[in-house]
């Protein structure tokens, strides 16, 4: 990776192809790894779920991202000279703040054995992708692990009722499984996850990724327990910033800052989006028979952003978002992900079949709302903010 990281998460990209997505650039159809690659696009993220399927095997959906659909998206980067990075949920399915499921294979583990199946995983994965010539030029330990990993047992106990308050989870014990406090549990099993990386790719960086990008506060909390519980190194802090959910750019600018004066590691934005349209959309015969609206139609969570959502003030967040992480002291702002440019509203795509919702245990409804925060407009066409990507 050269310069300034201007990177893509593509995760959902398979599934929507299968379900009839095509995208083009200036009026022409492409493969859109080749499309974002001349755009400007300089690095692929790939989540990845343990198994995203049920007993019967019916899969989850939301690209249902199993180690065989991660190999061939890489695949298709390393075709379009992409370097990619690997993002290892330590789940079957979707994790985040407020949920982090382990594996139904794990399921009912103790704190020592998620820490020995955590760093068996991570190397099994690892071996496979370096015999498939598929290295990642990064791996991020574990998704927005801002509450921990693999709950209860590695679910944090110091921040837990605190972050509630942003998640609005209230979920968990506060101690792992057996009797270990959380933090120390999810410390032990992030730690088993990095050890397992530098053990097959010396290398290759490794990243730490929590949410809300713009509360200093969490992040002085999060990383200060991890530290003093004696978490093993990393290289690069990863960082959520959704202007609609996360406070302002000047909140991200401060705590950026902060965080590259206390640690001096580098840091990436590697999830943020705001929309390009209000724009309804008529997606039937979505994955569970029902549409979903786009996310910030009709709800106060426009009112947060300061940005028109229009083609050109997707172009401005942008602008303006590349400009904080520059600003960082020591040149350590070393850019950002789009999350998710390429998921545009198809039927059967969405953000979990009926399956994949059970297993998180959701009354949520399918569909995609997601699909107006995309790079590409509802018929696939490269949005003003993809075509000038390079200007970034």
């Amino acid at each position: 990776m050269d310069g300034f990281i201007r990177g893509m998460d593509i995760s959902s990209l398979a599934e929507v192809e299968r379900c009839g997505g095509r995208f083009s650039l200036n009026g022409h159809e492409g493969d859109v790894p080749e499309i974002l690659r001349e755009c400007g696009t300089n690095l692929i993220r790939l989540r990845l779920w343990h198994d995203p399927y049920s007993e019967s095997g019916e899969p989850y959906g939301a690209g249902t991202c199993d180690l065989e659909t991660v190999m061939a998206l890489a695949a298709r980067c390393r075709k379009a000279d992409l370097p990619w990075m690997l993002d290892i949920h330590y789940s079957d399915f979707w994790v985040d703040p407020g949920k982090q499921f382990p594996p139904k294979a794990w399921k009912g583990y103790g704190v020592a054995e998620l820490e020995r199946a955590v760093y068996e995983y991570t190397l099994q994965t690892l071996c496979k992708l370096v015999s498939a010539n598929l290295t990642p030029a990064m791996v991020q330990v574990g998704n927005e692990t801002t509450n921990g990993l693999l709950w209860p047992a590695g679910k944090r106990t110091e921040s837990a009722s605190k972050d509630a308050a942003v998640t609005g989870d209230t979920s968990g014990d506060d101690a792992g499984s057996d009797g270990t406090d959380g933090d120390a549990a999810m410390t032990r099993l992030i730690s088993s996850g990095i050890r397992a990386v530098r053990e097959i790719l010396p290398g290759v960086p490794v990243m730490i990724h929590l949410d809300n990008g713009g509360s200093n506060a969490l992040y002085r909390d999060w990383f200060g327990s991890y530290f003093a519980h004696g978490g093993e190194d990393f290289d690069i802090i990863g960082l959520s910033y959704y202007p609609f959910w996360h406070g302002t750019l000047d909140d991200l600018q401060k705590n950026m800052s902060d965080m590259a004066a206390t640690y001096g590691k580098p840091m990436i934005v590697v999830e943020t989006a705001t929309a390009f349209t209000l724009e309804d959309f008529v997606m039937e015969g979505s994955a569970v028979g029902v549409d979903r609206k786009p996310l910030l139609i009709d709800t106060e969570l426009a009112s947060h952003v300061p940005y028109d959502m229009t083609p050109e003030g997707q172009c401005d967040f942008l602008r303006d978002l590349c400009r904080v992480i520059r600003s960082v002291p020591g040149v350590l702002g070393y850019g950002f992900v789009w999350w998710e440019p390429a998921w545009i509203p198809v039927p059967g795509s969405g953000w979990g079949t009926r399956a994949g919702l059970d297993y998180i245990g959701s009354d949520a409804l399918g569909g995609n709302e997601w699909a107006n925060m995309s790079l590409f407009d509802y018929e696939g066409r490269a949005l003003p903010a993809l075509k000038k990507l390079g200007e970034f």
